[in-house]
């Protein structure tokens, strides 16, 4: 029985309203609620009693106590079966919708049909065995099921939709008999006798080729004789045949249009010969079995003038028996007979999906096909057989790149006495070709009777398989033909050749190894074309020139180089921001690291964090950062494979990257990307299974406007929060007014060649190892894991602050397994530096408030103490409102109340009802200075540092130094409180 698609089910339920089904049934529906009621058709209802639920699309009758969805009402208004009731909503649901009488009741089982009938009831038997074929061919293409049973066979693609339509395949549903009337009715009793006695319909009234594939066989004038029928699922009852013909003696020849061919190819089952037909070589014709060779089959090809025949049975004992008689039948006829060998137990379609591509692998066994007659084999006398490609006799195909490559093999093997070929010969593509971006242009033939053939639109292919181009061919006299095909398609190769030939008056044949050639030389150029699409881009290298090189030498050798950057962060226009400028610029110089810093950039809207990451990114050359304004999920994994290497990789707002969070977070951690993805073989155009991977190290900096970030993400970065406060704005302003003036654009002129010697001073920076000989004396926090990054990006800014100096250092080299490597020290002001920084950046990051929250804490404190002095009161008896906040700060109302809520949850602030209306006053529970700025504790001084040296110059043993790690003398400020300088914080042992 065929299974109707569970997908097809449910789409059924989703997409037809039940109530447009009911309305349309003639009842009148009333909202009621979320609801609509009404009267309920199938029983005396007074009261309203049929509900329906448009939101969950059922109906529900609490007189009947039945109900549904749209299947159901179907199923009870019409009195259908369930597949009935499937067949009329697919085909139209209004013919569901149409009321039926049912003279005060439910209809019990209704005899008229909703659905046309597709065979007419007054037409012969032969015409009735062809309107039911029809319908089967119409039902294949709207069955996912037979559509999977032909994929499963491995006949997909074009050419199995083209022999779809050539061969009349069918799939037989069951739903036949739902569109004739029914059998209670005097038609519909004899319209099921007369399909009963051409064989359609069994004498238990089910339709004989149920669930199968249909494939109809016809007669010379074209009329249906046969029909075979195989299963399309393998799970049915034991004992249920597989395959299936009309009663009686077999009959017709199928694709008999190859028999105008002198060697013709006969398999064993029609299934094997469709395989045959859709890779290429439409010379095949089928037996109905070993023993299934009609008197009809030998006799067409005899009367054909067949010459050759190639027996593609099956490679068992039978198919071998049956090769055997049928060989001997026409050898005895004057017909030369090859046996096409498959390998051990395989038939033609098992062998061409276990070998891909099926034309080549099919192509190949072809020409090794064995001579099974007695003697030696007769020698092929000619080189291209005709090859019937098209029901009305079209020409023949130009040869496929499969089969091109088929005939090469064949060619080289040394087998004397090879059968006919199915296709061709491949020409070669050596022409000449004139390429330019807009066209390829190939010449052929002499002087006299020169062919230029024009292709434009090549670039546009670049997957493999598709071939579509505009091809014009011309000659010297100015006649011509174009068309725009898909070189791929054989029958757009066919049209074109026919009408060229008639256009310009020459032969198709010439004009068809003309082609030959075009296409061969574009498969190249095609192939060349994606190779290096997909080949690594590499960026060109800068070419600098001695002043460059020098003025770029003496920024690096600057003794105040840090110093130097800010002040020309500020020639530049970046005013303020002292700290975030210099760790933002030492990130970027971490690309050349191993482990990388990240960098998120955190404040309000307009606050300036899009201007400070585009001021660092200016200073950085350009074949150094990639800038994204957003990013999909899967857009990371398929870069090139260097293209992020050693570079920045710039996203505008963080919300913009949330897809691919995933992606960033193993860029960050693991330094390369790698993902398994389908796709196809350049070479063969099959599906294989392809690496992409992406190398690091990258530096990532990107800007966000929110408060809370992912928390995975965020331990991965720095975060920098932009100065928001009034000075700073009034510093920026004062510099916006400073760009109207003469003195702006004499600093605008200057910012070109700053930008320019920072980019050619980080063009002279290289990737060296960086050791810092102080590495285990040194100390940090360790009272929570996400230190354990956090003390990762601590040692990462020394090496960066190093590295950034390495023209001011001498660079050493040591031998590690046989390989010399090349490394700098950091030295002590490095590692003073990077204190300096990562008491206000890595702080920050320890902070359990995001920095606008603690900033809105120091103005609440503020506000509290100023309200306190005023009043003369404590400062827990002070209360405040947000809207006493927003004229007191100016900041906007959707900011306090995010900020308010985090202080509250955290337990910084107490919430109180108002005394009246609805609203809120807030109590201030933290007693500290939210002022004070976060620093990091246990971070040791470089003083310490300094008496371990010396320390170290006076024993001579390294056993004496104090062990890393160890506490630090004294408390640790807690979260949310200021904490002493890191020059009171010792390890325990330190002199």
């Amino acid at each position: 029985m065929a299974r109707i698609p569970e997908a097809e089910i449910e789409r059924l339920k989703n997409e037809v309203s039940v109530e447009r089904l009911i309305e349309a049934s003639g009842i009148e529906l009333k909202k009621a609620g979320k609801d609509k009621q009404g009267r309920c058709p199938f029983h005396e209802d007074d009261t309203a009693s049929l509900v329906v639920t448009p939101a969950k699309n059922l109906w529900h009758c609490f007189g009947c106590g039945v109900g549904g969805g749209p299947i159901d009402w179907t199923m009870k208004r019409q009195g259908v079966s369930f597949r009935h009731a499937i067949e009329l909503l697919k085909a139209d649901s209004s013919l569901a919708a149409e009321p039926v009488a049912t003279h005060g009741g439910a209809v019990k089982r209704s005899t008229v049909r909703a659905l046309p009938a597709p065979v007419a009831l007054d037409a012969d038997d032969r015409t009735l065995l062809g309107q039911v074929i029809d319908y089967y061919a119409a039902t294949l293409k709207q069955s996912p099921e037979a559509l999977a049973y032909l994929e499963s066979r491995g006949l997909t693609g074009a050419a199995v939709a083209e022999a779809i339509d050539t061969f009349k395949l069918g799939y037989a549903n069951r739903s036949l008999g739902l569109r004739l009337p029914a059998k209670s009715r005097v038609a519909g009793a004899e319209l099921r006798t007369r399909l009963q006695k051409i064989g359609i319909y069994r004498e238990s009234g089910h339709e004989h080729f149920n669930g199968s594939l249909v494939m109809p066989i016809l007669d010379a004038a074209g009329n249906v004789v046969e029909v075979y029928g195989r299963k399309v699922r393998d799970d049915l009852r034991a004992g249920t045949p597989a395959h299936l013909y009309l009663p009686g003696p077999h009959a017709g020849v199928w694709n008999r249009e190859a028999l105008t061919c002198e060697e013709v190819i006969v398999c064993e089952a029609l299934i094997d010969a469709l395989t045959f037909w859709c890779a290429g070589f439409r010379n095949v014709t089928s037996a109905y079995g070993v023993e299934g060779v009609t008197d009809e089959l030998v006799e067409a090809i005899q009367a054909a003038g067949i010459r050759r025949v190639l027996i593609a049975f099956d490679r068992d004992e039978a198919g071998e028996r049956g090769a055997a008689k049928l060989a001997e039948r026409l050898l005895a006829l004057g017909i030369d007979c090859f046996r096409v060998v498959f390998p051990k137990g395989m038939d033609a379609n098992a062998y061409a999906q276990k070998v891909k591509p099926a034309a080549k692998s099919l192509g190949l066994l072809i020409r090794k096909a064995e001579w099974m007659g007695q003697g030696v084999a007769p020698k092929r006398e000619h080189a291209e057989p005709e090859v019937v490609t098209e029901r009305d006799h079209l020409p023949p195909p130009a040869p496929s790149l499969a089969a091109a490559a088929a005939t090469e093999q064949a060619a080289k093997e040394e087998t004397p006495a090879l059968p006919a070929a199915a296709v061709p010969p491949a020409p070669t593509s050596d022409a000449a070709a004139q390429v330019s971006e807009r066209e390829i242009v190939l010449t052929f033939g002499d002087d006299k009777d020169a062919r230029r053939w024009r292709v434009r639109g090549l670039p546009k292919n670049l997957a493999v398989g598709v071939l579509k181009v505009n091809l014009m061919v011309s000659d010297d006299e100015g006649k011509f033909h174009v068309d725009t095909l898909d070189l791929y398609a054989a029958r757009a190769r066919a049209v074109f050749l026919q009408q060229a030939a008639g256009e310009l008056g020459v032969n198709e044949g010439m004009l068809k190894t003309d082609l030959g050639r075009v296409l061969l030389k574009l498969e190249a150029l095609q192939d060349e074309a994606i190779r290096a699409a997909l080949a690594p881009k590499e960026a060109p290298a800068v070419q600098m020139t001695d002043a460059e090189r020098a003025e770029a030498l003496a920024l690096l050798q600057s003794p105040d180089l840090l110093a130097r950057i800010v002040a020309d962060f500020d020639a530049c226009g970046v005013v303020g921001e002292t700290t975030n400028k210099q760790v933002a610029y030492l990130a970027a110089i971490s690309r050349l690291l191993e482990r990388p810093l990240a960098i998120v950039i955190q404040s309000s809207s307009a606050a300036g964090k899009s201007s400070l990451m585009d001021a660092v990114l200016a200073f950085v050359p350009e074949e150094a950062r990639t800038q994204y304004s957003a990013m999909t999920g899967q857009s990371l994994f398929y870069m090139g494979q260097t293209n992020l290497k050693h570079k920045i990789l710039a996203i505008a707002e963080e919300a913009g990257a949330s897809r691919a969070s995933y992606a960033l977070k193993l860029l960050q951690s693991e330094g390369e990307l790698t993902i398994a993805s389908t796709g196809s073989d350049p070479d063969t155009g099959n599906l294989v299974t392809q690496e992409y991977r992406v190398e690091g190290p990258t530096m990532l900096m990107m800007t966000t406007t929110a408060i809370d970030l992912d928390e995975e993400l965020l331990n991965r970065c720095l975060v920098l929060s932009v100065d928001e406060d009034r000075e700073q704005t009034r510093r920026i302003h004062a510099l916006q007014r400073e760009r109207r003036t003469l003195a702006g654009l004499t600093k605008r002129e200057a910012k070109t060649a700053i930008l320019t010697t920072h980019k050619n001073a980080q063009r002279l920076l290289r990737p060296l190892a960086v050791v810092n000989p102080y590495a285990d004396r040194l100390t940090f926090l360790d009272d929570r894991t996400r230190t354990r990054r956090d003390h990762d990006k601590y040692l990462t800014l020394i090496d960066t602050i190093a590295l950034l100096h390495q023209h001011q250092r001498a660079i050493k080299t040591a031998t590690v397994h046989g390989r010399t490597v090349e490394y700098i020290e950091a030295t002590l002001t490095d590692i003073e530096t990077a204190n300096r920084i990562a008491h206000e950046v890595l702080g920050r990051s320890l902070d359990e408030l995001p920095p606008q929250t603690r900033r809105v804490l120091g103005l609440i404190v503020a506000h509290v103490a100023e309200r306190a002095q005023a009043g003369a009161l404590r400062r827990a008896d002070v209360r405040f409102t947000r809207g006493e906040l927003r004229a007191g700060t100016g900041w906007g109302d959707t900011q306090l109340k995010l900020h308010l809520a985090r202080l509250a949850e955290l337990e910084y602030l107490l919430v109180h009802r108002a005394e009246r209306g609805q609203g809120y006053v807030y109590e201030l529970l933290y007693d500290g200075d939210a002022a004070t700025p976060m620093h990091l504790s246990g971070l040791i001084d470089t003083e310490a540092l300094k008496s371990h040296a010396y320390d170290d110059q006076r024993s001579g043993s390294a056993a004496e130094r104090s062990a890393p790690g160890r506490g630090v003398v004294g408390g640790q400020s807690g979260p949310g409180r200021g904490a002493a300088s890191f020059v009171d914080a010792h390890p325990v042992g330190v002199s």
